[in-house]
Parts: C-alpha cells; structure tokens; sequence
C-alpha cells in the first residue's frame, strides 16, 4: 500500500471516530456536567497520552513549537469540547451536525491565514453560501431553534478550525499522534485539578448512557481518533485528506438517530447535503498546500 492510499486510510478511520463524538457528548452531559465533560475527557486522555510519550521516549518538543501546541489545545482539547459540551444541552446531536459540515471551511480558512495562500474568489463565494445556508436553517426553525446553542456551535467551529489547521501544520514537523498527546499533556495540570474540583457527588446517578459517552470522547474523540487523522494528513496530505470531514455529519446523523433515537427528517438532511457541496465548493478553489516536510519518527 502506497502512502497516499495508507493515508486516506487513515484519515478515513479518523473521521469515522470523530463522527461519533457530538452523539456520544450529548449522552454524556445527560449525566455529567459540561465542563466535568471537558476537564474529564482530556485528564483521561492527557494521561494515556503522556504514558505513550515515555513509553517511546519523545523529547520535549522546542520552545517555538510549545506556542503551537498552545494553540492546539485550545482549539481541540479545550475550546470545542467545551463550547459543544454547552451548546447540546440546548440543542440535538442532529440539529448541530448541520454545523460540523463547516468544519472544512473552517480549518481552510485557518490554513490560508497561518500559511500564507491566498484563496481564489471563487472559495470565498462558496464560503459564503455554506454559511447563509446554516445561517438560513437556523433561522428557519424559529421556536424549535437555540440561539444560545447555535451560537456556541458556531465558536467551536471557529476554535476547531484553529486547532486543525494548527495542528496539521505541526504534525509535518513532530508527527501526527506527538501532536495531540504533547497537547494535552500541557493541559493536564489543568484538566486534572478541574476534573477533582467538578466531580459529580454521586457518581452512580449518572447512568451507562453517559458512562459510556464520556468513555468515548475520552479514549476515542480527544486522543485515538486524533492519532489516525493526524496521521493521515501527515502520509496523505493535509488539502487531500482534509476533505473527508465532508463525511462526517453524515455518519453523524446516522449515529445520531440510531443510538439516541433523534429524529432525523429531510430539511436537516437537505441542509446538511447543500453545507457539504458547498464546502467542497470552496475546497476545489482552495490554494494549494504546502509541500511536506518529513515528519520526526
């Protein structure tokens, strides 16, 4: 197998975990408090992940890359968990899928800001029709629709974006799953005193449902499913590979109406379709990436 194909592979795997995880947070705040989900799930995975960086031995990364890092745990292991974690417990795992369609523009438009391009008028055009059109859903659904909610979807779509795109750039210089476990390992003084500080009283009440969401945006959304797409951007190429979170609200919506029973009708899923044509729109006018630089082993 060849690197591209290994690496659509992987990225592929990677998109499928993360589909799961809006679904899986919203069971997991049925139980637990949002910001013990956000601490939580990166103390848990910041341990595993500083076990894997002893266990083969990393060296701490520069003092110019620890600014990136930063970056990178604010979007990915902060930011987004939180402003999601908040913005479902007004809103449904479907109805907030329609956002993650965005996810694409978002981290291109963070890509062409920290790499230089210069996207074509054109990108800019489908930039703007994606967004009118999760803009014009949202308005839409008048009483049924979150203000609050749909506004913090729409910051955690901007923070995940960053964290991306930052992300990705640095996985060309220290590896793909170094990345995010150096990320949240510079967040587990943190995450580790706030989880102790918001543990639910009776952890029993909590119930399996949200055991088990918060177990999978643990172990698999903030630090397996990162290991796979970060990889995968790495062999295949950030532009290329990048384009398979078009997939992802898809998967989402499927999980969401079959493991939590969320309706799921044709105006979201007409959404949902016009955000992906039009953020692959704006992915086809999208200035090239740069050229790889070989990553540490």
């Amino acid at each position: 197998m060849d690197r591209t194909t290994e690496g659509w592979l992987y990225g592929f795997i990677g998109m499928l975990i993360f589909s799961g995880s809006l679904p899986a947070t919203r069971a997991a705040v049925s139980g637990f408090d949002p910001i013990f989900v956000t601490v939580a799930r990166a103390a848990i995975a910041g341990l595993i992940g500083l076990g894997l960086l002893v266990a083969f031995r990393q060296k701490w990364p520069s003092r110019a890359n620890l600014a990136s890092l930063a970056v990178v745990a604010f979007g990915v292991v902060l930011g987004f968990p939180l402003l999601t974690a908040l913005a479902l417990q007004h809103v449904t795992s479907a109805h907030s899928l329609a956002f993650i369609g965005l996810l694409p523009l978002s981290t291109a438009i963070f890509g062409a800001l920290r790499g230089g391009e210069r996207p074509s008028p054109a990108f800019w055009l489908f930039s703007t029709i994606g967004s009118a059109v999760v803009a014009g859903y949202a308005l839409s659904q008048g009483s049924a629709a979150s203000p609050v909610g749909d506004g913090l979807m729409v910051a955690a779509i901007v923070v995940c974006g960053l964290g991306y795109a930052e992300g990705a750039r640095l996985s060309r210089q220290l590896g793909g799953w170094q990345v995010i476990s150096w990320a949240l390992v510079l967040c587990l003084p943190f995450s580790l005193v706030l989880s102790g500080a918001t543990l639910p009283a009776t952890l029993a009440d909590a119930g399996a449902s949200a055991w088990a969401g918060l177990g999978y945006v643990s172990l698999f959304s903030m630090l397996i499913g990162f290991v796979f797409w970060y990889r995968g951007l790495a062999l295949g190429g950030i532009a290329a590979v990048g384009q398979l979170q078009l997939l992802q609200p898809f998967f989402g919506l499927m999980l969401a109406a079959t493991l939590l029973s969320e309706p799921v009708g044709w105006p979201l899923l007409g959404v949902t379709l016009l955000v992906v044509l039009s953020v692959a729109g704006a992915k086809r006018f999208a200035a090239a990436a740069p050229t790889p630089i070989r990553q540490r082993s």
